[in-house]
C-alpha cells in the first residue's frame, strides 16, 4: 500500500493505476506515452521516478486534473486509500466543475439520420402534402 516517504520513488504510470486514474496499468501507460500527463510542468515518460510533492498534470476526456503527490504506492488498493495518495489543486476542482456544468446545459449535438430511399407510406404522405398545399 503507501510507501514511507524514505521509500523509493514509483514509476508514473504504475502510481496513476494506484491512484485510480486508470482501470489498468496498460491504460495508463498508453495515457502517458501519447501525451496526456506532465510532471511538474515537463512532458514524462510512463517510467518517470515520481516523489511526494510532484505535481501531476493529466488529461482525461475533456477534464484536466492537476494534482499533488501526497504518498507513493505501486500496489492497487481500496478507493478510500488511493484518495489519500493525492490532492487535487482548488482550481482544478473548480475549473472541472465549471466545465461539467458547461457541457451539461450544453445543447445535444445534431445528428442527421439517413434513412435511405422513401418508404411507400412515405411517398404517400408527401403526395397528400403536396396536394393539400396545391388547394
Amino acid at each position: 500500500m503507501p510507501h514511507s516517504a524514505a521509500s523509493e520513488p514509483v514509476r508514473l504510470d504504475k502510481w496513476l493505476w494506484a491512484a485510480r486514474f486508470f482501470k489498468t496499468r496498460s491504460l495508463a501507460t498508453e495515457a502517458v506515452a501519447g501525451g496526456k500527463a506532465h510532471v511538474n510542468g515537463e512532458h514524462a515518460k510512463p517510467s518517470k521516478a515520481l516523489k511526494v510533492g510532484d505535481e501531476v498534470r493529466l488529461r482525461l476526456g475533456p477534464y484536466e486534473h492537476i494534482v499533488i503527490v501526497r504518498a507513493l504506492a505501486d500496489r492497487r488498493g481500496p478507493a478510500a486509500a488511493a484518495q489519500a495518495l493525492y490532492e487535487e489543486t482548488p482550481a482544478s476542482q473548480e475549473a472541472r466543475e465549471r466545465l461539467a456544468t458547461q457541457l451539461r446545459l450544453a445543447p445535444p449535438p445534431f445528428v442527421y439520420e439517413e434513412k435511405g430511399r422513401p418508404t411507400k407510406k412515405d411517398r404517400r404522405d408527401l403526395s397528400r402534402f403536396i396536394d393539400r398545399k396545391r388547394r
